[in-house]
């Protein structure tokens, strides 16, 4: 079986400020695995990415990836990421923090009949890309090739940002910022509605971690989020019930996709098992 072509992005681009949507960020993202990390690149060279490369990659049907690639190519080369570039410091004046606007491609070429297209990434763009010797985050693109929310994509680079850690804890506001919400769910229970319970569940239903996520308040305002997640263990199914009864069992994912935000493993454990014994 070929191995899985691997994503390389600075830790900068992941935690910028953009919205794609998943065919745009499919696109994206096999252009991107195909980007010599550790070597410098042009902004010259043309990244080929193919219909029937996303279909299977995705699990679609063929048919509909030619017309959807050729519409998505043509909104992302309209497409903005907001960089924030710190000051370095150290001068006589001052610097200030300043934001950065650039554009993904500079040109996309879309090939007739052949259901391909060929794309040029921007200039400012390649330093996110290319020559990463640190502070950056890397993962396979079939950990997200199956994904359908396109906050999926984005909360997992998220977490994959800390990924030797096994949780992170986000500021609601600034992960407003990173998905470019701008006016959109304001409140939190819509915010967990359209973005969290759906981006948390086919992360876990597609890709090698299982997560679950509390709040964390400031005062008696819900500030933060706080996600915790792991390698799926799938080999060794957990236990949903214990001493005496029934064996059965759940992996870490399936306990995951039932487990209540602020939850522990030991929690869902009894809820599950008390649940069972009614």
């Amino acid at each position: 079986m070929a191995l899985s072509p691997m994503v390389y992005k600075s830790n900068a681009l992941v935690e910028a400020a953009y919205r794609l949507s998943v065919q745009e960020q499919r696109i994206v993202l096999a252009a991107i695995s195909q980007v010599k990390r550790d070597e410098p690149v042009t902004d010259e060279v043309m990244y080929s990415v193919r219909a029937v490369d996303i279909a299977t990659m995705a699990g679609v049907p063929i048919e509909a990836s030619y017309s959807k690639l050729k519409d998505a190519a043509l909104r992302l080369k309209r497409r903005e990421v907001r960089f924030t570039l710190e000051p370095n410091g150290g001068g006589p004046v001052k610097a200030k923090k300043r934001t950065r606007i650039t554009g993904w491609v500079q040109t996309i070429d879309y090939i007739d009949g052949e259901g391909r297209i060929e794309l040029r990434f921007s200039k400012d763009m390649l330093p996110y890309l290319t020559e990463l010797s640190r502070e950056f985050t890397k993962y396979k693109l079939a950990d997200v090739a199956k994904m359908n929310s396109a906050y999926a994509i984005r909360l997992y680079e998220l977490l994959m940002q800390w990924s030797s850690t096994g949780q992170r804890e986000i500021e609601i506001e600034r992960l407003r910022e990173w998905l470019l919400l701008e006016k959109r769910y304001s409140v939190l229970a819509d915010l967990k509605r359209r973005v969290l319970d759906p981006a948390v569940k086919e992360i876990n239903e597609h890709s090698p971690l299982a997560v679950k996520w509390s709040q964390k308040k400031t005062g008696r305002r819900v500030t933060h989020l706080i996600f915790d997640f792991a390698l799926k263990k799938t080999e060794k199914p957990v236990k949903v019930t214990k001493g005496k009864g029934k064996a059965s069992g759940m992996t870490e994912a399936e306990m995951a996709a039932l487990a209540r935000p602020g939850e522990t493993w030991e929690q869902v454990r009894a809820r599950v098992n008390k649940a069972q014994s009614a």
